[in-house]
């Protein structure tokens, strides 16, 4: 059984929806009866997208809308034009870009992708929170995470802290909704593996081959599903090189870092290295 906020006829608004994990949500949703408003950049991406979702799910409603999610002008264009195909029952912040910066680059780099990472989902939550607690029936929210905002490994600074702030944020809308509305309206954070997406694979087409090691973005959208209508929170995907065991490990190494008092990222520091892959060699075959 599907989570309620999933259902026949309300709509689900998404947030980089003309590829990826995005486009991927908006079909499986689609294909369980939700009209979809697609918000993406790219307007043949979207017109695309449009034409996929209408082919696969011929009874559903799809209203495309070109916008920067960096702009807030364009997002509350969103949010105003969303309601015309119904109540939204589900928003999924899915946007986000992964070309960002070091702990010293310059502040003009960080600004860009807290934009789009951060700053616009939180908007969209002040959007978006007020209407779906005032309307009658189940609603949810769906940040995208990522395990680099929760083991944060070295290299990207900015998209690490981006993802370790929509894990807080995320976590703390969960924990207010059901403070004040029980489990009518939830809170959800997905996390992805490795994912085979144009974020992770640029310049990729349909015709491009799909690598072992990463799941697809169907994979994902699919992992969603199962989770909302399990309750989850912490909504987690493996890929194919990554068991959910191995996860685990380098979730807890990462959390005893502070409490055992090691360096920072001892993960990747070269006088832990003989230790971390101790502690996971019964797994990581």
């Amino acid at each position: 059984m599907s989570h309620p906020a999933i259902r026949k006829d309300a709509v689900a608004v998404i947030t980089g929806a003309a590829a990826g994990i995005g486009f991927a949500i908006a079909k499986r949703v689609a294909k369980e009866g939700m009209n979809v408003v697609l918000f993406d950049k790219d307007l043949q991406a979207l017109e695309s997208a449009v034409e996929q979702i209408r082919a696969e799910s011929p009874d559903v409603s799809v209203l495309p809308i070109q916008g920067d999610v960096s702009s807030e002008p364009d997002l509350r264009t969103l949010y105003g034009r969303s309601f015309e195909l119904g109540q939204v029952s589900l928003l999924v912040n899915n946007a986000a870009i992964i070309q960002g910066a070091g702990p010293w680059h310059e502040t003009s780099r960080w600004r860009a992708l807290m934009e789009i990472n951060f700053w616009s989902v939180l908007n969209l939550q002040q959007m978006f929170v007020e209407t779906m607690i005032s309307q009658e029936g189940s609603a949810a929210i769906v940040n995208l995470g990522s395990k680099e905002g929760i083991t944060t490994r070295p290299g990207n600074a900015a998209y690490s802290v981006s993802k370790a702030a929509i894990k807080v944020l995320t976590e703390q809308l969960a924990h207010e909704l059901r403070e004040k509305v029980g489990d009518r309206v939830t809170a959800h954070l997905l996390i992805p593996g490795y994912t085979f997406t144009p974020m992770n694979f640029p310049g990729m087409t349909a015709a491009t081959a799909k690598p072992d090691a990463p799941w697809t973005a169907d994979q994902v959208a699919d992992r969603l599903i199962e989770g909302m209508s399990a309750a989850d929170f912490y909504i987690f995907c493996e890929d194919n090189e990554a068991s959910w065991e191995l996860d685990q490990r380098r979730m807890q190494w990462a959390a005893d870092d502070l409490i055992q008092k090691r360096p920072p990222l001892s993960r990747w520091h070269q006088d832990y290295e003989r230790q971390f892959q101790a502690y996971i060699a019964d797994i990581a075959k």
